[in-house]
């Protein structure tokens, strides 16, 4: 089990085997590069921890806990969790600043505790059943390693995945097999689970008016750089030349005496290369700036990420994140990224499409909705990354699912009636029909995103499953997958609380995201960074299955291999992948999601 996630941790590696329990680490030697080896012992020698990701405010804990009387034989902030439980017990968690996925296993009360991170930026599986017990890694190839666990394909995610490109929280692609929801805990003992929340935003006042509201952000995001900054090891920043990433690199290079690091990916597709905007940002604040085309043998990069996923991921951006990650590899360990800024903030053009949606959904609209959307479909798709008919056509398909599933419209890849003509028979389920706000997990995000107004709520339910079990999953297996270790200031949880608190005509007004983000960074960013029209980190896949990726989708996706997984209808595969080849339409995202569910049953699932 150990061997499989090497590559989250070349550094180092160790067992725990005592009492029926065994644990295991891989260390990727960040903090306390000599003494932090796991897994590792509390004071007493009652509690064992092996343990993944960052504590950042780990110095003011330890000096918590020296107050206390505790003593400490290393400068990790691994032994420093591991001392807060036996302090505090179960409620040690909510103490935690950082990003972490860990088990502690109590010896004196034979109990084994899991807990992950408020955000869910380090990913946590386990198995459960009577015979075997639990089992729990940080990838789910460690958990195939354990005898007895089948892989077995579970119907319901697969459908979410082919809905959405990712599996949501608590599900995997595998039946046997569940993730721990971001921000939850999981305790084990004597025989039973019991699951519990420990964080969740809530709604509350912010600072009432602006001036007040940029200095309290403006100090947090310093605060939060800072705290990840802390490395005994080289240490860097992703630069695409948006105004997430570059706030980040403009605070680090505010607070550090020496040049920082930054890495860049551009295309040959000029609409698709933000190079120009990154270097920017690089001469402005003086950075020792890397830049990469990504100009490599495509279809082998393909195969090699699809070995890297241990579910499907229809995510296009996973491109680019690893060779980022893999070129700043070669120059540091540990990298800060702007993730997180779009869906706390509001970014994404879809919020400022629900705002639209309130009154395009108006009934005496509907013919003139209708009539657009059958115009659109007879031009043919651009072969640029953003443009009007691309947005126009991407719009009116919001309308093809329920208002009642609010900005998911502009999220969801399958609609009910593409769903019944492309499963056959034996997949297609009644539930797999139902909009999303009826289905679980989704009813209950539904539910609570009600506490919140306006834009808050799709906030929300982006920060509950989009950025949990999408964008943290990318940027972690592509990261570790090149021993990289990624930090997110912009997810910080209290800076997350403070932008939940921000009224949400802060967030979109009229068709510009971000808007208090972006007001807040004037004076610091130009406002040709600022406030040009966001890119998102993606790649020109739709023009590479036409291309590049052609050979491998016709062979990934051929008559015989549809007919043998028997999940989908040939006919329905085959008209989608000739209407994209003839550029009557644009199936991009639904051709690399059956690629990728493909290419990973064919490594995970034996088939």
């Amino acid at each position: 089990m150990n061997d499989q996630i090497v590559h989250r941790g070349p550094d180092d590696e160790g067992f725990f085997l005592a009492d029926g329990v065994g644990l295991a680490a891989r260390r990727l030697s960040i903090i306390d590069l000599t003494t932090g080896h796991q897994p590792l012992s509390s004071r007493s020698g009652n509690s064992w921890i092996t343990y993944n990701g960052e504590v950042y405010n780990f110095p003011e804990l330890r000096q918590e806990l020296a107050g206390r009387g505790y003593e400490f034989r290393s400068q990790s902030d691994t032994e420093v969790v591991v001392n807060l439980y036996e302090e505090y017990g179960l409620e040690f968690v909510k103490k935690l600043r950082g990003m972490f996925a860990f088990a502690i296993y109590d010896r004196k009360n034979r109990r084994l505790v899991l807990a992950r991170d408020p955000i869910g930026k380090k990913p946590l599986y386990y198995a459960l059943d009577g015979r075997r017990g639990l089992v729990f890694a940080s990838e789910i190839k460690s958990i195939l390693q354990f005898p007895g666990i089948r892989r077995e394909v579970d119907p319901e995610a697969l459908d979410f995945f082919l809905t959405l490109e990712y599996v949501p929280a608590p599900l995997s692609i595998f039946k046997e097999v569940r993730k721990l929801p971001a921000g939850h805990t999981l305790v084990y003992e004597e025989g039973k689970a019991t699951i519990r929340e420990y964080w969740d935003v809530q709604p509350n006042e912010g600072p009432g008016d602006f001036p007040r509201a940029r200095e309290q952000f403006l100090g947090l995001l310093e605060e939060s750089v800072r705290m990840r900054m802390i490395s005994d090891v080289p240490l860097g920043a992703f630069l695409s030349g948006g105004i997430d990433s570059s706030a980040v690199v403009a605070t680090m290079a505010g607070i550090s005496s020496q040049p920082i690091r930054t890495f860049s990916i551009g295309f040959e597709e000029k609409s698709y290369s933000e190079l120009p905007y990154s270097r920017l940002i690089a001469e402005k604040f003086k950075t020792e700036h890397h830049e990469r085309i990504l100009s490599a043998d495509i279809q082998s990069l393909v195969l090699q990420l699809a070995r890297c996923l241990d579910e499907p991921l229809g995510d296009f951006s996973n491109f680019p994140t690893y060779l980022v990650s893999r070129t700043a590899r070669e120059n540091v360990t540990v990298a800060l990224s702007g993730d997180g800024g779009d869906e706390i903030f509001g970014g994404y053009e879809h919020y400022a499409a629900q705002k639209l949606a309130r009154f395009v959904d108006a009934p005496p609209l509907f013919p003139a909705r209708a009539l657009l959307s059958r115009a659109l479909r007879l031009l043919p798709p651009s072969d640029l990354k953003k443009g009007a008919v691309n947005r126009l056509k991407r719009f009116t398909e919001g309308f093809g699912h329920a208002p009642a599933d609010r900005h998911f419209r502009w999220m969801l890849f399958l609609s009910a009636l593409q769903k019944s003509a492309l499963y056959t028979p034996a997949f297609l389920e009644k539930s797999f029909l139902l909009d999303l706000h009826e289905r679980e997990p989704f009813r209950s995000f539904f539910a609570r995103s009600r506490r919140f107004s306006g834009i808050n709520q799709d906030l929300y339910l982006d920060l509950k499953t989009y950025l949990a079990d999408d964008i943290m999953v990318k940027v972690d297996r592509m990261s570790m997958a090149t021993s990289l270790e990624t930090r997110a200031p912009l997810l910080d949880y209290k800076l997350v609380e403070f932008a939940f608190s921000l009224p949400p005509d802060w967030k979109v007004r009229g068709r510009t995201g971000k808007w208090f983000f972006k007001k807040a960074m004037e004076g610091i960013l130009d406002p040709g960074i600022i406030y040009r029209q966001k890119e998102g980190f993606s790649i020109p896949i739709k023009n590479w299955l036409k291309t590049d990726l052609k050979e491998l989708m016709l062979e990934t996706l051929s008559e015989k291999k549809i007919n043998d997984m028997g999940y989908f209808s040939w006919p329905a595969v085959q008209k989608m992948i000739v209407e994209h080849l003839q550029n009557r339409d644009n199936h991009a995202h639904r051709l690399w999601a059956l690629m990728q569910f493909h290419l990973w049953h064919d490594q995970f699932a034996g088939g």
